[in-house]
């Protein structure tokens, strides 16, 4: 085996459920002020999703006061706790930029309807 991807399969994390650009999810994500610690959590749409090896990211976006707010998470970080899908949403593409231009009910993304 090759000695880099022996190196990346030791830092790759094996409990984050599967989701998709489109679902709401819940990301508690580990914050050190000074010396104390805390768990934030950081609830969203997944607008992309960058596969990867050690290097994976995800997108999530929310509306903070009117404000929209994305923020990059890297998939394998040691500082995010634990990922839970809230809802799986139904959508055409793999890449959501669109939700930047539309506000409201516009914004919103449809569930997935399981039979």
């Amino acid at each position: 085996m090759n000695i880099i991807k022996q190196i990346e399969s030791e830092h790759i994390r094996m409990d984050v459920p599967r989701f998709k650009a489109g679902d709401t999810v819940k990301v508690h994500f580990r914050i050190i002020e000074g010396d104390k610690e805390r768990i934030q959590v950081f609830q969203g749409a997944v607008t992309r999703r960058n596969n990867g090896t050690t290097d994976a990211t995800f997108t999530v976006r929310k509306i903070s006061d009117g404000v929209g707010v994305e923020r990059i998470f890297p998939l394998h970080s040691p500082f995010i706790e634990r990922v839970e899908v809230v809802s799986e949403g139904r959508v055409r593409r793999s890449r959501l930029y669109y939700l930047r231009a539309l506000k409201g009910k516009a914004a919103r993304i449809k569930s997935k309807n399981i039979y």
